[in-house]
């Protein structure tokens, strides 16, 4: 192992961790070290179904992975719930942290972490993936071509699941003490970020949820949407859902062209992706295919890494980027639920 890999710890045994434990171990710069789980027999299960070498080490309790002197960050897969807990004894620790979206609860939890890695000089990201994979950078580019673009004027996605009774009654995004937000802080973070990242992360004016959200017996959302409104007449739309067919896509539209993804969260192949663009009337759509090497999952770790390197090895200052790109979002749910719960009020945003 290089002297300047980041060696991970990965704080609780989730499923997403088993996909971003892979994401570590393909990623050039970073390294398992270490896992850790409230059961050691949990935690001792997912090392071995995930592939850790054998000098990881197995923890039976989270605080012993943040008490490791050889863990550089940790990777946070955990409840929304406990998020703000973890995430500031992490920082405080001196733990930089990779930490899975949705951040918290709401946008005042979430200060609380990015206050602590402030003060900790630590670096923090939250897991959004699609946002790394280099297919995203070039839409990028066709969005920001006054010629073949132009100014945008929407942008709608849809990010939906059909996953069954036995998530809907056991998954603990069904759970309001666990990730109270349901299918909003699921698929709906990825149309709040796609609705900024499209809008270079310009904060609307106002915030209004779409009627009709359907929520179980306990008040979690399981479905819902939301119209988001600029100043300039720009408009974005998200819907996302438990209950309906699978579908993650996105589309922006501008004065001379359209952009189309339909797969924008998840590629179908981890080596290639596709977007078609098209300008003008009755015009057949382009089809741009970007070939990587990488899956986006590694793509995200391989950037933290490198951020984290900066940081320990040549004396640079956290990234600040990635945590106000992930409160703005988190702002975006938060308005969304206050909306529902007001009767669908339109919610103005502070800038």
């Amino acid at each position: 192992m290089d002297q300047t890999t980041i060696r991970f710890g990965i704080i609780g045994c989730a499923s997403i961790a088993g996909k971003v434990s892979r994401a570590i171990t393909l990623a050039p710069n970073a390294a398992l070290h270490a896992v850790g789980s409230r059961s050691l027999e949990k935690a001792i299960k997912f090392a071995a179904d995930n592939g850790f070498p054998p000098h990881a080490k197995i923890y039976g309790s989270y605080e012993a992975v943040l008490d490791d002197p050889d863990v550089d960050a940790v990777y946070i897969p955990i409840p929304t719930s406990m998020h703000v807990q973890w995430a500031v004894l992490a920082a405080e620790k001196k733990k930089h942290v990779l930490l899975e979206k949705p951040v918290a609860l709401n946008a005042a939890e979430f200060d609380k972490i990015i206050e602590a890695c402030e003060a900790n000089g630590v670096q923090l990201m939250d897991g959004t993936q699609w946002i790394h994979f280099p297919r995203t950078a070039e839409m990028g580019k066709f969005l920001s071509d006054d010629q073949s673009f132009g100014k945008l004027k929407s942008v709608n996605t849809l990010i939906t699941y059909d996953v069954g009774p036995e998530f809907l009654k056991n998954d603990i995004r069904s759970k309001p003490d666990l990730d109270g937000l349901g299918a909003l802080g699921d698929g709906g973070w990825y149309g709040a970020s796609a609705s900024l990242w499209a809008t270079n992360y310009e904060l609307p004016q106002k915030v209004v949820a779409l009627h009709e959200p359907v929520l179980n017996e306990a008040g979690v959302i399981l479905s819902c949407g939301a119209s988001l409104h600029w100043k300039d007449g720009r408009i974005a739309t998200f819907y996302c859902s438990f209950l309906s067919n699978f579908t993650l896509d996105m589309t922006a539209i501008g004065t001379q062209g359209t952009l189309r993804v339909h797969d924008f969260v998840v590629p179908c192949k981890e080596d290639e992706a596709s977007f078609s663009s098209s300008s003008g009337w009755f015009v057949k759509p382009s089809v741009h295919t970007i070939s990587t090497d990488l899956p986006q999952e590694a793509f995200m770790v391989k950037e933290f890494s490198r951020l984290v390197q900066e940081i320990k090895f040549n004396g640079a200052k956290p990234d600040n980027k990635w945590p106000i790109m992930s409160r703005k979002t988190q702002v975006i749910l938060d308005a969304v639920k206050t909306s529902i719960e007001t009767g669908f009020l339109p919610i103005q945003i502070q800038n």
